[in-house]
């Protein structure tokens, strides 16, 4: 039986066009070779390339584009760990060295001490706020410094300008998960980045219905990382690319929301008598806070420091989880960036993965509860963290 193949329609599509195959079709065996040795532009295999996911990538890149000079490119991948990861695999062998920081996402932190280090990479864990400290790890064989435009969860700022200079006077790439900064927030490329990657689950997708993860950078730098996705077979579907890309198109509206509402939330939560510390960068008190202003984008109510406020209560790990447990509004739930606000008590969630020695190692307070914060009504998200911590009482 042969049905009749799928139209060819002469209308330009107002969405993105949804390209749900496996495999592609050619009109000779020769063009068949030539698409696969990147000869001719085309798609034959989905873990390879596909239309869909080629939107997206080219949105993204747009967007962290915007003001170079150059074209960028990028890559996409099933989820953020993908693309983390393969940025290692294509840049790191065995015997080279990766510069990265104390306050570091729990995943990331896991696959450098538990994966990469198996295969003969080793790590030097350091404050990234301190350059001393960064210009002493950069010793022969640094292939990579890896850093975080916002760290996880403390919501350390990284220089990005200065970080590039020293791996750059080292020989190595700078490379910067933006995930808690999207390109409406900070562009890594701009500041001397060379490659910038996203957990594209977060705020790219925004309705906590989708996993993905993209690469950006120069066009040289893309196309290894494209061999590598290949060959690890990480590759972002189809059906997830056509939500990421649809999430795009409300970025600047949800992001601008997200951060005004977490400007009033951090300052409110931090004259709590209950709250020990809070971490937000739009803080004046916050050690990252002039970076910031001087990185970040301005929006309309000034300049955006992101949506993520990271509380630590007085009383140590049992009374950041009373607190998470507390509220109401806001839900005890996985990753960020969605439309509803999420905590998370961080050292046996998110950074679960880090002993006591390295949660102090990254400035983590074992308290710590972090807030995602989403579209919700900020008067109503505060209330209900005023009330939770009311009933904790000062410890």
């Amino acid at each position: 039986m042969h049905l009749p193949p799928p139209p060819q329609v002469p209308q330009r599509s107002l969405t993105t066009p949804i390209y749900r195959t496996a495999a592609f079709a050619f009109s000779s065996s020769a063009e068949y070779a030539s698409v696969l040795a990147d000869g001719t532009s085309g798609f034959s295999y989905s873990r390879i390339d596909n239309p869909t996911v080629e939107a997206f990538c080219s949105a993204v890149a747009s967007l962290e584009g915007v003001n170079l000079a150059y074209q960028v490119s990028a890559q996409a991948f099933a989820s953020g760990m993908a693309a983390i990861s393969t940025v290692f695999w294509a840049f790191c062998r065995a015997g080279t060295r990766v510069v990265a920081p104390t306050a570091l996402y729990g995943g990331t932190y896991s696959f450098l001490r538990n994966v990469a280090a198996n295969f003969g990479v080793h790590t030097e864990f350091v404050d990234m706020t301190d350059l001393a400290q960064v210009h002493a790890a950069l010793q022969p064989g640094t292939s990579i410094v890896y850093t975080e435009t916002l760290a996880n969860p403390t919501v350390a700022v990284a220089d990005l300008a200065a970080l590039s200079r020293l791996a750059h006077e080292a020989g190595a790439l700078l490379v910067v998960d933006s995930t808690l900064a999207p390109p409406v927030i900070c562009r890594p490329l701009e500041h001397g980045a060379d490659l910038v990657l996203h957990s594209a689950t977060k705020y790219f997708g925004g309705h906590s219905d989708v996993t993905g993860g993209v690469v950006t950078g120069h066009p040289e730098l893309i196309a290894a990382i494209r061999r590598t996705r290949i060959d690890t077979g990480g590759s972002l579907g189809p059906d997830d690319s056509y939500l990421l890309r649809r999430g795009l198109e409300t970025l600047p509206l949800r992001v601008r929301r997200q951060s005004a509402t977490a400007q009033m939330f951090a300052a409110a939560l931090a004259r709590h008598p209950a709250v020990r510390t809070v971490y937000y960068p739009g803080l004046a008190d916050h050690p990252g806070h002039e970076i910031a202003r001087r990185q970040f984008d301005a929006g309309p109510e000034g300049t955006r420091f992101g949506a993520i406020v990271t509380v630590a209560p007085y009383g140590g790990r049992e009374a950041g989880q009373a607190f998470a447990d507390r509220l109401r509004l806001a839900s005890v739930a996985t990753s960020l960036g969605g439309t509803h606000t999420k905590v998370s008590h961080v050292a046996s969630t998110t950074h679960r993965q880090l002993d006591d020695a390295a949660l102090a190692a990254g400035g983590i307070d074992p308290a710590s509860v972090r807030f995602s914060i989403g579209l919700e009504d900020g008067e109503d998200l505060l209330a209900d963290a005023m009330a939770a911590l009311d009933s904790l009482g000062r410890r």
